[in-house]
Parts: C-alpha cells; structure tokens; sequence
C-alpha cells in the first residue's frame, strides 16, 4: 500500500513526524508532495521560511518518508496519480475547494481510500514563527533598555 500525504513542511516540527509515521503505520511507503512557495503563497499570506529544496531534502532525511515530490499546482490528482496512491491522508482543515473536491472524486472513482487527521495544536509552523518573532522583539526591546 502506497500512503500519499501533502504540506508544507515548512519548520519540520514533531507534528509533521507524528503525522509521517501514521502515515507509515498505513502502508508500505509513505510519498509527501511538498507545496512549492508558489502554492503556498496562493492561500497563505506569506511564502515558507525554508526553500522548497530544503524543505525537500529534510523530509528525504526521514525513515518513515520513502518518497518526496514537489507540487507547483494547487490540485492533488497527479500526485496521487505520479505515486500510484492506495490511501491520501489530509488535515482536518480540508474543505470543499475544487482542488479537494477534485482529488476526492478521482480516488472514488479509483476505489482508493481517503483518510482525515487532526491536527495537534500545541505544533504549528505558524505558532513557532510567531514565538521565534516575539522572542527577538524582546530581546530587542532588552537590548535597548540597557543601552
């Protein structure tokens, strides 16, 4: 069995192993199509901190990851198709864009499984970010004071 997940993976975080290793837990070989700063910057309002290369070859790094390709279309189909995926992992924030509806109706079709997890809240690239930039605004804040 083939499992086929995609993100970001921008900050590799313990909530992107976590939900790898479920993902193996599900078959053979894990594939994970990487966003390209393009798509993410299509429906988030900033491009990831890590280039996509990198993003890329930390995921590679991985025992729980066999196979990394990126995406540079917001649409799931082809890589589901490019992988040959028996089950398509997805967050709990899926929607009913086309893009989802899309690759929904293909793995119907197909007899292929779809599978939704949630999302830990206490890992978030996002969150991190926003701690890293409070940290240097105080510690910036502390430099000026001592001056």
């Amino acid at each position: 069995m083939i499992v086929y997940t995609v993100g970001t993976f921008d900050l590799l975080h313990v909530g992107h192993l976590a939900l790898l290793e479920y993902c193996k837990t599900l078959g053979d070989v894990v594939a994970v199509g990487v966003a390209a700063d393009s798509v993410v910057n299509s429906y988030k309002p900033h491009v990831p901190v890590i280039p996509l290369e990198q993003r890329m070859e930390m995921l590679r790094a991985l025992k729980c990851v066999d196979i990394v390709i990126p995406y540079h279309e917001l649409e799931y189909v082809s890589g589901c198709k490019e992988v040959k995926a028996d089950i398509f992992v997805i967050g709990e924030d899926w929607g009913n864009k086309k893009h989802n509806t899309d690759v929904e109706e293909y793995l119907k079709a197909e007899g292929k499984k779809i599978l939704q997890v949630s999302y830990n809240p206490l890992t978030s690239s996002s969150k991190i970010k926003q701690n890293v930039i409070a940290q240097v605004h105080r510690g910036k804040f502390l430099a000026q004071e001592i001056e």
